[in-house]
């Protein structure tokens, strides 16, 4: 099958996007690769439909496990076998699926990056079929980075085990100096570089400086129609504004990783549906969904950064329409956000208190605990050492950054089951222990055989409703089976957990490079100075500040965002006032929606005919009813 071929019978696309079809070219031709596609553009095709043209599987690494669980589930759907190692999952697991992909017919296996160093996946990577591996987020190896990780300096290793694999690094965004750093730290060969433009032509860049922050959203939401995100820093501001924007008839929900499991799928699920217009979410929100529809994201705080804004405005407008990104922000923000920067670098003394009560905690003696989990509880935690929560938070992210820990914020992981022994003697259990031949009979009828050569994702509720059993006797039997060794049962879990990557330490001989802290430090701070230089300068293109900030030098502006608009009034007055008497004169028979309204009309400069149906709105001369229809009031 052609790359094209591939793409129409599991994606049903009829083509690919520039430059999906070059980047899978240059790895069908043995070239490393490097891709820096912004949100929405489609890196993973990249990576899925090149691997799918050649025998073996795709090693995947990416640190977000949100993503990985949603990849792999997206993969299955489309009848491609794929799974995820990560860290919190049980040794027989991991062994199991990483034989799986050596044995097996695996086409896609998505690890953490600091899994590639363990003895085991090292082990068993020297006997897979590997034809690709991709490196999502890989703006991450590098220091230059808004989101460095140790472990990512760790991938070229893996061409000491297999010299001829080629490499496909992916990211969203990335300025010259991390591409560099990509290229070198990869050590990659004879690569081909893919960029494509950060400009977004449908794409309306907005500010808004205003005292009255939750007024300033409710009439930006009431104006726009369609979905949207609205993204905050806490979670109990993302509680509030639902409440606020509901309380004012339009239709919110708030989603935070504090959730539990069934209400963050659920809600994701209505949203998706657009049964909830808003979703009002912290950045747990948003990564790995795919909705071409969001009219408008808006930020009711300032971001930590230009790279994680853009990627997180640019879940807006992925079919094409017009869409717009709005941040909110008055003075205070600017002060705030200067301040929690500050407390995102923690002294290296508060670090040492912070470690050694984590090994207290833990009960850990130095030397043990390499490679182990643990259900981590932050309230628990912090009440515990009379700590502040959000300081131990920024200490632990300090931690991970690096090479200490990771701390892996709170997602569901479903129940899972595999059977331990084979067939016959499983057949010999049932016939001896006529007590749990039931249960057994009943989870191979419902999840088949795949239980004995993997772990099977099942549901405890779903078992017990087809045996007429309570959830509790269900998950007693199971435990008892996993007692008796007859099966592995992992129970499901929403814990936030802690991983450590290297042996417990002396908190006081904590292996960080001061040099590098120092320069992690400077680098912060100049990014959160970028932030506050794009919210409060109105003299420069926003779409351009962006291009520039990427490395994209560029003079053209984009004519859409509220800098350039605001030029085009100042210049084209005379236009501006024609098009506010056509509106008014077009609304005064029948209420027509915008796009009849522009239809009709037929503007030559569109962006400055919605400017003046906007303002037209906010004087009160026209306004708009629940089916999005303007009528002259």
């Amino acid at each position: 099958m052609t790359p094209l071929e591939i793409l129409k019978k599991y994606w049903h696309y009829p083509a690919f996007r520039s430059p999906q079809q070059e980047v899978i070219d240059a790895f069908l031709s043995g070239k490393d690769v490097v891709a820096i596609l912004p949100t929405g553009a489609g890196k993973s095709v990249c990576f899925q439909v090149a691997s799918l043209m050649k025998e073996g599987v795709c090693i995947v690494v990416t640190p977000l496990i949100a993503l990985m669980q949603d990849q792999v589930q997206q993969l299955k759907q489309k009848d491609i076998p794929a799974l995820a190692i990560f860290s919190g999952m049980s040794r027989s697991e991991i062994d199991i699926a990483l034989d799986n992909c050596v044995y097996g017919k695996q086409k896609f296996l998505y690890v953490s990056p600091e899994r590639l160093q363990t003895e085991i996946f090292r082990e068993r990577f020297k006997r897979m079929n590997v034809n690709l591996v991709a490196i999502d987020e890989a703006h991450c190896i590098s220091q230059w980075g808004y989101d460095f990780r140790p472990p990512y300096l760790q991938i070229a290793s893996l061409r000491e085990l297999k010299s001829d694999v080629p490499f496909m690094a992916l990211t969203a965004s990335a300025t010259k100096l991390v591409r560099e750093d990509i290229v070198e730290k990869l050590q990659l060969r004879n690569h081909s570089l893919f960029q494509k433009s950060f400009l977004r032509e449908n794409f309306s860049l907005v500010v808004r400086k205003t005292e009255a922050k939750e007024k300033k959203l409710l009439e930006i939401l009431q104006k726009v129609p369609g979905s949207a995100i609205v993204y905050t820093r806490s979670r109990k501001l993302a509680q509030s504004l639902s409440a606020f924007l509901t309380k004012n008839k339009i239709s919110a929900q708030f989603y935070h990783a504090g959730l539990a499991a069934d209400d963050r799928l659920l809600r994701q699920q209505e949203w998706l549906a657009n049964t909830v217009r808003v979703m009002v979410a912290t950045n747990a929100f948003g990564m790995g969904i795919n909705k071409a529809d969001v009219r408008t994201v808006i930020h009711f705080d300032l971001p930590e950064d230009i790279e994680s804004y853009y990627q997180e405005a640019g879940r807006a407008g992925r079919d094409g329409k017009r869409s717009y990104a709005t941040l909110l922000f008055h003075e205070a923000d600017v002060h705030n956000l200067s301040t929690k920067t500050e407390l995102k670098e923690p002294t290296l003394e508060y670090l040492k208190k912070v470690y050694q009560a984590l090994a207290n905690f833990f009960q850990l003696a130095e030397g043990s605990g390499q490679g182990e989990a643990f259900d981590f509880d932050l309230d628990q935690f912090s009440k515990k050492y009379t700590l502040r929560q959000a300081a131990v938070f920024s200490a632990l992210k300090k931690m991970e950054e690096f090479g200490l820990l990771i701390l892996s914020e709170g997602f569901h992981r479903p129940s899972r089951v595999h059977f331990s022994i084979d067939k016959n003697k499983i057949y010999a259990f049932q016939v001896a222990n006529a007590l749990y031949d039931p249960l057994i009979k009943m989870m191979l009828r419902l999840y088949g055989a795949e239980l004995f050569s993997e772990f099977v994702e099942i549901t405890e509720s779903k078992v017990a409703k087809a045996m007429k059993l309570s959830m509790a006797e269900v998950k007693s039997e199971l435990q008892q089976l996993h007692r008796l060794q007859i099966l592995s049962y992992q129970p499901s879990s929403d814990a936030p957990y802690i991983t450590l990557l290297l042996p417990r330490q002396d908190a006081n001989n904590l292996p960080i490079d001061h040099k590098a802290w120092a320069y992690r430090r400077k680098l912060h701070t100049d990014k959160m100075q970028a932030v506050i230089n794009y919210a409060e300068q109105s003299h420069q293109c926003r779409m351009q500040f962006i291009q520039q900030y990427f490395g994209e030098e560029t003079f053209a502006v984009c004519g859409l965002c509220d800098v350039c608009i605001d030029k085009k009034k100042k210049d084209n007055s005379f236009l501006m006032n024609d098009y506010v008497e056509q509106i008014v004169q077009a609304l005064q028979h029948k209420p027509l929606a915008p796009d009849e309204l522009e239809a009709t009309l037929a503007p030559r400069d569109k962006e400055l005919f919605v400017e003046a149906v906007r303002e037209l709105v906010d004087r009160g001369v026209l306004r708009y009813d629940e089916h999005w229809l303007l009528h002259k009031q």
